[in-house]
């Protein structure tokens, strides 16, 4: 880990991260970074389950479910105490049911499709029992759940030492510099010796057992961590529309999750923040012009994703650069 935190890739990904992130509210004008601020944290959502499938080899097709979770426990505990306890709310209680369910599935030795299936129907069970708490009787402390109308007017973040919440430059700032830690935590990760373990675990989890390692912890370490990224964006989320609503839990959005992970290559590193940014902006820009539905979009996007780069965007740049540098070398020659 040592290595990778002096090496050159990784000084230059976190410096000239940092500096697009401080520099872009200069640029940009409020109405983009509004936007920008909700690219970003899809992005950490992207990466949270890159880093659970694509790192983890754990098909999770619910990992919006977290993502939920987060906006939720965000939402109530900001309203009853305050936005500071809301976001370690938002990172617990995901992390926590993520703990129970990925110890029933991986000690119970549940399959990898099976799992995905289970991670997609807690999802929608999630979404069917949020939906239906229009009731008064459904209130925790001050916050009214709302069923299918959401919880509105969020408070939003505000720093313990502040006297102002956080405003849409700060809200951006925070969010970019949040998805810029995961992208660079999920690399740091990958290259310390437990990373490693994880790889091992998804190339081959009975050869990982054999040399003495139990795949069902670190699957489970995965999971938690993995949930708990995708809750802190849930909160984030929340706080950012000052709304959080049973939508996020839905199969759709799911859905989209999965697409942005997919088209920009799911396992890689920087490509589930390419997908992320880039089809997110894609639907926001169809969604302005009025061209196509956004979901007949995503449809598309996937399906022509899947039948021309298969293992997503990035991993085809890569190889575009390295053919078109091949064929420079030998015209050189």
């Amino acid at each position: 880990m040592k290595t990778e935190l002096t090496s050159p890739a990784f000084i230059a990904a976190f410096v000239i991260g940092g500096a697009i992130v401080f520099a872009a509210p200069l640029f940009l004008e409020t109405y983009d970074l509004f936007n920008f601020t909700v690219f970003a944290i899809m992005a950490m959502l992207a990466i949270s389950l890159n880093f659970v499938w694509g790192i983890g080899g754990i098909l999770s097709l619910g990992q919006a479910l977290f993502f939920g979770l987060g906006g939720y426990a965000y939402a109530i505990t900001a309203i009853n105490l305050g936005s500071g306890w809301g976001i370690l709310a938002a990172i617990a209680v995901p992390c926590l049911f993520a703990l129970i369910v990925g110890y029933v599935a991986f000690y119970g030795r549940i399959s990898d499709v099976y799992f995905g299936v289970v991670s997609l129907t807690i999802s929608l069970i999630l979404y069917n029992f949020v939906n239906s708490t229009s009731d008064a009787f459904y209130t925790i402390g001050t916050a009214r759940l709302g069923g299918y109308n959401g919880i509105p007017s969020v408070p939003p973040i505000q720093a313990p030492w502040a006297a102002q919440p956080l405003g849409f430059e700060a809200m951006y700032v925070l969010c970019a510099l949040t998805a810029l830690v995961f992208y660079l935590g999920v690399r740091l990760f990958v290259s310390a010796p437990f990373g490693r373990v994880i790889i091992a675990v998804r190339e081959n989890d009975l050869r990982a057992e054999l040399l003495g390692y139990d795949p069902r912890y670190h699957r489970l370490v995965v999971f938690a961590i993995g949930a708990a990224m995708s809750g802190l964006a849930g909160a984030y989320f929340a706080a950012w529309g000052a709304f959080i609503g049973p939508d996020t839990f839905s199969v759709s959005f799911a859905a989209q999750a999965i697409i942005w992970v997919l088209f920009g290559g799911l396992g890689t590193l920087i490509g589930p923040v390419v997908g992320a940014l880039s089809v997110s902006w894609f639907t926001t820009w169809l969604g302005e012009v009025r061209l196509l539905d956004p979901n007949i979009a995503l449809g598309l996007l996937f399906i022509i994703s899947v039948l021309l780069v298969p293992n997503g965007m990035v991993p085809a740049l890569r190889r575009l650069l390295e053919r078109l540098r091949i064929v420079k070398e030998r015209a050189d020659t």
